[in-house]
């Protein structure tokens, strides 16, 4: 694809013409918001008087938000459960206007359910409902079937992974395996339990904790060596064409295509910092699937990181807030 990069708006027009492949966990992000006039008489707990309630996607559903909102057509493929929860997601999917074809219903396991409760203002108790085990053998099955279906379909895949067992050595393998021979690349969001099974990928994207975490060392984010030796290191054990760490207010670190990048964070007003790795990989998948350089794909990335900690809760990137942003900030002009 013939993109001119120093026009934003053709590589921002060019993100609607992509498909997108999701594999990870999805979830129920379900919300209680209530009052408290008083504290119970069974338990020293106070008692929230329910006003509203809502439903929203969770999880690697977040990730297809965000990929939606650049413009570009989501493909989610995940686990949930045969039940009124796994119900609930597939109409919050059809609201939202993303394809649920990738979706495998199993009777194994519960969806996942992640309730927020609170109580004038205040975060007052999550209550998680899950089943973390690995994918059993059926499970494996069904989901690698709808992958090799919608694979060839797609310009890129992208890992969402949130260790809650959806994603085992061998589907992670098979779909890697697959995606190379047929030339789509691949972008890995990762988590703790699968970290060093994301072999041959095209782009891995950790943050700071889960880098020290899957190498087991000690890493100062404002160390720029150790950082660049940790990459590197990481890199080879993987043999991934790329890796892009997030270093939270120190910004982002790429090593990809014979490139290496170190930006800064913008400033700005932090306001809730959830959701922002999901931001940050939607818009790193799909400058990957244009193939534009390591130091665009960080910038952008960087960007759209930081544009959703403006807002408070879970939202999905502005397309046209990001765009206003890359040509204020110059970020083709490299």
């Amino acid at each position: 694809m013939s993109i001119s990069l120093t026009a934003p708006e053709h590589v921002f027009q060019a993100f609607n013409s992509l498909r997108i492949l999701i594999v990870g966990d999805v979830m129920l992000d379900s919300y209680i918001w209530g009052s408290v006039d008083r504290i119970s008489p069974e338990a020293p707990v106070p008692i929230v008087r329910v006003k509203k309630r809502d439903a929203r996607l969770g999880g690697a559903a977040n990730v297809a938000l965000n990929i939606k909102a650049l413009g570009a057509t989501p493909i989610i493929c995940s686990l949930i459960g045969k039940d009124d929860d796994g119900n609930r997601l597939l109409q919050c999917f059809n609201a939202k206007g993303i394809s649920a074809e990738g979706m495998v219903s199993s009777e194994y396991r519960p969806t996942t359910v992640k309730t927020r409760i609170i109580a004038s203002d205040q975060h007052v108790v999550r209550v998680d409902e899950e089943n973390d085990s690995i994918a059993n053998a059926s499970e494996e099955r069904m989901l690698l079937e709808k992958i090799k279906k919608l694979l060839p379909t797609c310009n890129a895949v992208v890992f969402e992974d949130y260790d809650k067992g959806v994603l085992n050595e061998q589907i992670i393998q098979q779909t890697v395996d697959q995606a190379n021979k047929l030339g789509i690349p691949v972008v890995v969001d990762p988590k703790k339990r699968n970290f060093l099974a994301y072999k041959n990928v095209t782009l891995f994207k950790p943050n700071l904790k889960e880098l020290r975490e899957g190498l087991k060392v000690e890493i100062e984010s404002s160390n720029q060596g150790q950082v660049e030796t940790a990459v590197a290191a990481l890199k080879e054990k993987l043999s991934a064409k790329g890796v892009m760490v997030t270093l939270s207010e120190h910004g982002v670190y790429i090593d990809f295509n014979d490139s290496k990048v170190k930006l800064p964070a913008h400033l700005r007003e932090i306001a809730d910092v959830s959701g922002a790795g999901d931001t940050v990989v939607s818009i790193a998948v799909l400058c990957v699937a244009l193939n534009l350089p390591a130091h665009l794909t960080a910038a952008m990335s960087n960007l759209g990181g930081g544009l959703v900690c403006q807002h408070v809760g879970v939202v999905p990137i502005d397309k046209a807030e990001l765009l206003h942003e890359a040509i204020t900030n110059n970020i083709f002009r490299h």
